[in-house]
This record gives structure tokens, C-alpha cells and sequence, in this order.
């Protein structure tokens, strides 16, 4: 009888120790997946909320310290619980160190822990942990945190910060390999496209690629669709796409989803106020007088080409051969090869936060477009009056409508 409750133990104990983690999980799930349970109108509440379960299960696993204090298993949970919280936690970082000493092999120890280290700005510390629980074991949860503290880690220069950021997509790529169902990974793969699109030189099928990873994340994980700062990284890809309308809803999104965070509705703001300004300067040609527009348009010919009225002329896109002159209202919504538009700047604004060097420009015909113009040098800009030819120029119409604001 004393032997079958000496061998009683160990199992009872183990059995403790599950449901110990089954509340940890449980703890988990409900600050991940809040908004299936709860509105967005109870955004607010999230915070103060999960502060409460956190307060309820740690209550629960204390109970049990004396009997587990020692085990490798009951720090893990212990530390997991505190590491809901969004801020760093002496205790968890405590209880992480001793259960990873107690057993060098438990990865989520060391993941968990690497996190804590994160959350107190101890990146290489991050690091370590990440990198030594891929050595325990080939993980998506180490991947993918390494491949976030990459994007975040300092470096010597532009090129060497251009290496951790591929890296950072390679690390992202490995641990959506690894659990194509994860929507985590899938976002987290989103942002490193982001980070490579910006990094890299723009180039498009970057951008194509972060929005499909952030569609999968959706697609693959309801609670992917309310965490904020998918919508929030998403918008400034969509801001710098020039999809407007897109951006402006995934800030208003993320605003809603987070109210504590000032960050998106600052975004939303800023472009709605950007858009009307630009609306405006078009509307009223900058505020340029009949008179002296007039004026300014009657030097304006062929002759301001330049180059690209020579034969040889080579277009962005390699094309060879002269560019024909086009009004502005010929013009096509797309790419249009082999002609250039011709104009006379009206107004210009200055870059603000994401945007594009914007500058008003008016044709023969006193038509009045709008032109954003990319990875301008700080020092670049143009006067009123100058006279610009776009080669081939890349068109886009757009009509926007927000919160009843068109």
C-alpha cells in the first residue's frame, strides 16, 4: 500500500503540474483571442481585464509554490503567467533563470525568457536565449522572435542593417515553414517584408508579399484580424502604395483595437488632413493668380523636354526612342509608355511623417495634378514655376471617403 502511493506521487504531481499549464494556456488565450469573447467598444477594458486573470491564475499557482518552488515545470508556468504582461517582470525573469538552469533543455523556458529580456531592452540578451533554444530544438516561436529582435538590433551600418533585415525574413520564412496554420508567424513574416520593402529600395513584389503574409495571418487565425498593429504596419505599406481609403480605415482599425495607443489615430489624423490640404491646392491650383499662371504657362513647350526628345533616350523601364509630350487629361490611369507629361509646378509640400514629396503641377490646358515624388534627398524640392517633364509617368486616380469625409 506505501509503495502504490510513493509511485502515487510523482503522478499526482505531474497531473498538478498540467493543469497548472492548461491555466497558463488558458490565461494565454484569453489576451489573444479577447475580441471573440468581448466587442471592440470594450477595447479599452482589454488592459485592466487581463491584469485581473493574470492577478487570478498567479493567485492559483501560488497556492501550490511550496510543494512545486523547486521544479523546472512550476517556475516555467510561473514565469510564463507574469510574461502576459506587456512590461518586463523582475519575478519572471527570476523564475525563467532558474527553471532553464534547473533544465537547459526547456525551450519554452528559454523563449519565454528571451522575451523578458526584450521587454527590458536587453536585445542581445534576446537574442542569446532565442538562439540557444534553436539549438534545444527547431522552433517557430524562437524563429520568429529572432527574427523580430534582428529588425530591432543596432548595426555598424546601412548595408550591415540590410543583412539582419534579410536575415530577419529568412528566420520569418523558416518558422511559417514550420506551422503554415500559425497566424502569428504569418504576420510576423508580413512585418520583415515590410522591413525589407523599405530597407531594400521599394522594390513592388516586396510590398505584394507583406500583403499576402498579412492576408494569410487573417485568413489562418481569426484573432490575427484584431491585433492592431497588423492593421497599423499594414496602413503604412497601404500609405506608401497610395491606397489611401486602405490606410486610413486600418488606422482608424488599430485605433479602435488599442485606444491606449496614440500612435494610429496620430497617423489618421495626419493623412486625413494631408489629403484635404492636397485636395484643396488642386482644387484652387495652388492659389496661383489667373494672371500670373498664365504667365508661367506661356513659356511652357516642346523645347523643356530635353532629353527625352532624343532618339536614344532610355526610359525607367529600358524602353529606347523619344517620349511624345501628352496633356495631362490623355493621360491613362497606369503606366504610360512612351510619353511624358509636361507641366508648370503650382504648389509643393514638404514630406511629413511617411509621405511622398508632393508638388502640384499644371499643363497647357490649366489642368491641375497632383505629383508625389519618392526617396527625394532632404535637400531636393521644387519653386513655383519650375518647369517639370515626367517621363512615363505612373497614374493613379483616387476618391476617398472616410468617416463621412470625402
Amino acid at each position: 500500500m506505501a509503495e502504490d502511493e510513493k509511485s502515487g506521487e510523482p503522478i499526482k504531481g505531474k497531473n498538478e503540474l498540467q493543469i497548472m499549464k492548461e491555466l497558463v494556456d488558458d490565461l494565454y488565450n484569453f489576451r489573444d483571442c479577447y475580441f471573440e469573447t468581448h466587442s471592440v467598444e470594450e477595447a479599452g477594458r482589454k488592459q485592466s481585464d487581463v491584469a485581473q486573470e493574470i492577478e487570478k491564475t498567479l493567485k492559483k499557482l501560488e497556492e501550490k509554490e511550496d510543494h512545486f518552488k523547486h521544479k523546472a515545470e512550476f517556475l516555467l508556468q510561473k514565469g510564463r503567467c507574469l510574461n502576459v504582461a506587456p512590461d518586463f517582470s523582475v519575478v519572471a525573469e527570476e523564475c525563467l533563470s532558474r527553471a532553464v538552469k534547473l533544465e537547459p533543455g526547456l525551450v519554452e523556458g528559454w523563449n519565454t525568457l528571451g522575451e523578458q529580456y526584450w521587454k527590458k531592452g536587453d536585445l542581445i540578451g534576446a537574442k542569446n536565449c532565442f538562439t540557444g533554444a534553436l539549438q534545444q530544438s527547431k522552433n517557430k516561436v524562437s524563429l520568429r522572435n529572432l527574427s523580430m529582435v534582428l529588425r530591432q538590433l543596432p548595426a555598424a551600418d546601412s548595408d550591415a542593417h540590410g543583412k539582419q533585415v534579410l536575415e530577419s525574413v529568412d528566420m520569418a520564412r523558416q518558422a511559417v515553414q514550420l506551422d503554415v496554420t500559425d497566424g502569428t508567424s504569418w504576420y510576423i513574416l508580413g512585418n520583415a517584408y515590410v522591413s525589407l520593402f523599405f530597407t531594400c529600395g521599394q522594390n513592388p513584389q516586396l510590398s505584394q508579399q507583406a500583403l499576402s503574409a498579412y492576408a494569410q495571418s487573417e485568413k489562418v487565425d481569426r484573432a490575427a484580424s484584431c491585433y492592431p498593429e497588423l492593421h497599423f504596419n499594414r496602413s503604412t505599406l497601404f500609405q506608401y502604395e497610395e491606397m489611401f481609403g486602405s490606410a486610413l480605415g486600418g488606422y482608424s482599425r488599430a485605433a479602435a483595437l488599442d485606444p491606449g495607443w496614440e500612435e494610429p489615430p496620430e497617423r489618421e489624423k495626419q493623412l486625413l488632413e494631408y489629403l484635404k490640404k492636397v485636395t484643396e491646392l488642386i482644387q484652387n491650383k495652388g492659389k496661383v493668380k489667373a494672371r500670373r499662371l498664365r504667365t508661367m504657362l506661356s513659356n511652357l513647350n516642346t523645347s523643356a523636354l530635353g532629353p527625352c526628345s532624343s532618339p536614344q533616350f532610355r526610359s525607367p523601364t529600358g524602353r529606347v526612342g523619344s517620349l511624345e509630350p501628352r496633356t495631362l487629361t490623355s493621360l491613362t490611369h497606369g503606366h504610360n509608355a512612351g510619353v511624358a507629361a509636361l507641366g508648370k509646378v503650382v504648389f509643393s509640400l514638404a514630406s511629413e511623417g511617411r509621405m511622398a514629396f508632393t508638388f502640384g503641377m499644371v499643363d497647357s490646358e490649366e489642368t491641375c495634378i497632383v505629383v508625389m515624388v519618392y526617396n527625394t534627398a532632404d535637400s531636393w524640392g521644387v519653386l513655383i514655376g519650375d518647369t517639370v517633364v515626367i517621363p512615363e509617368p505612373q497614374v493613379k486616380r483616387n476618391s476617398i471617403t472616410h468617416k463621412d469625409e470625402v
